[in-house]
C-alpha cells in the first residue's frame, strides 16, 4: 500500500465526537477548494458508521452547497431518517464555519437475492497497456508545471489511466461527449481497512474526479487546468447494484447527453474488469466559458 493510499484512508477515519457526529479533515486538492469527491466520501463514511454492519450502501444523492474550506474541519451530522426490516436510510449534513457545505442522503439494504440483469460492459482496452496516470500528465508540455505536480499529488492515492488524452490534453476542437478511464486504488486494501464501506466510499471519492470530462470533450474545452472553463460539482448520485473491490480495476465508461444554462450532466457507468455492471453514475455541474474582458 503507497503512503498516499494510507493518508487518503486515515482522512476517511473520521473522529467521532458524539453518538451521531463525526469530524473530518481535508487534503490538497486540484483546485483551491475541498474535493467535492472527498466530502462525499467522508458523508458517507459517517452515514455508514451508524448502520448495522450486514446491511451495505446501494445508494446516494447529494449537494453541493458551498466551496469547501480545506484548512478547516468538516464535521458530519448524521440524522438517523428510517430503520426497517431491509433498508436503513440516512442524512448527513456537512458543516463549516456554522454553515452547511454539502448534503447526503443514503440507503442501506440487507443482501437479497432477486432478479439480475444489466447493460453490457462497452469495449475498452486493457488497462495494463494504457500509461499512468502521472506518465500521461507529465507527457503534455502544455500544461504549467505546478498544473501537473497539483494533479500528481491530489490523485496519488490513485492509479487512473485514461484511454483517451484527458481534456487538458488535447483541447480545440469538439470529440466525442465521451470518456473512458480504469482506475484502482495504489495497493491493495488489507486487514482492519478491508470492508465494503470503504471500498464504496473510495468509488466515491474517485467518481468525482473525471465525469465532467465529457461535458468539455463535447465543446473542444481543456477545462479548469488550462483556465478556458469555470466550474464545480453541482449535485452527485450513485446507485451500487454488485459488490466490488476499489483496489481491483474498474471501467469508468462516461458520457453527457447534455450541457445548458450554465451547466452540464455527465453520467457513466463503473464494470469490472470481468464485465460485471458495479455502479451508475450522473452528475450535474456548473460549466461556465470566463467572461472576455
Amino acid at each position: 500500500m503507497s503512503e498516499a493510499l494510507r493518508s487518503l484512508l486515515d482522512l476517511l477515519d473520521l473522529e467521532r465526537i458524539e453518538r451521531d457526529i463525526f469530524r473530518g479533515r481535508s487534503r490538497s486538492a486540484v483546485v483551491p477548494r475541498v474535493f467535492g469527491g472527498q466530502v462525499a466520501a467522508q458523508a458517507l463514511v459517517a452515514a455508514g458508521r451508524t448502520v448495522p454492519a450486514d446491511r451495505h450502501a446501494h445508494s446516494l444523492h447529494a449537494y453541493f452547497l458551498r466551496p469547501g474550506d480545506p484548512g478547516a474541519p468538516i464535521v458530519y451530522h448524521v440524522d438517523r431518517l428510517h430503520d426497517g426490516r431491509s433498508f436503513t436510510t440516512r442524512r448527513v449534513v456537512a458543516v463549516q464555519h456554522g454553515k452547511p457545505v454539502f448534503g447526503l442522503s443514503a440507503s442501506f439494504q440487507t443482501q437479497e437475492e432477486g432478479l439480475d440483469h444489466q447493460a453490457p460492459m462497452p469495449p475498452a482496452p486493457d488497462p495494463a497497456t494504457l500509461p499512468t496516470g502521472e506518465e500521461r500528465l507529465r507527457g503534455y508540455a502544455h500544461l504549467p508545471p505546478r498544473i501537473v505536480e497539483r494533479f500528481v499529488e491530489a490523485r496519488a492515492a490513485v492509479d487512473l489511466r485514461y484511454v483517451d488524452d484527458p481534456p487538458f490534453g488535447r483541447f480545440g476542437e469538439p470529440r466525442e461527449p465521451r470518456s473512458q478511464v480504469w482506475f484502482r486504488t495504489d495497493g491493495k486494501l488489507e486487514g482492519a481497512v478491508d470492508e465494503p464501506l470503504l471500498h464504496v466510499a473510495l468509488a466515491t471519492y474517485v467518481s468525482d474526479m473525471t465525469l465532467l470530462d465529457s461535458v468539455l470533450l463535447a465543446h473542444g474545452r481543456g477545462g479548469w487546468a488550462v483556465g478556458d472553463v469555470v466550474g464545480a460539482s453541482l449535485d452527485h448520485a450513485m446507485w451500487f447494484h454488485r459488490p466490488f473491490r476499489a483496489d481491483e480495476w474498474l471501467l469508468y465508461d462516461q458520457q453527457s447527453p447534455s450541457a445548458s444554462g450554465g451547466r452540464g450532466l455527465g453520467q457513466a457507468r463503473i464494470y469490472t474488469q470481468d464485465g460485471r455492471l458495479a455502479i451508475t453514475v450522473i452528475q450535474e455541474g456548473v460549466v461556465r466559458v470566463p467572461r472576455e474582458h
